[in-house]
């Protein structure tokens, strides 16, 4: 996903992006959507089929 769109994401939930890197940002994302904030940390696996970072997350 482009930036573009996850700040549109972010501001949709009422976040300010800032200056906030990509992971940052989607962490925070995840955080509000009351999800377990864990955007790259999955290594080379991930039991959260539903994400919709799943894709961009593995390729980290």
């Amino acid at each position: 996903m482009k930036m573009l769109d996850i700040k549109a994401k972010a501001k949709d939930l009422g976040l300010r992006a800032g200056k906030m890197k990509k992971e940052e940002l989607i962490r925070a994302i995840q955080e509000r959507e009351g999800n377990f904030p864990c955007f790259g940390s999955a290594m080379e696996h991930c039991s959260q089929e539903d994400c919709c970072w799943r894709e961009d997350c593995l390729l980290m």
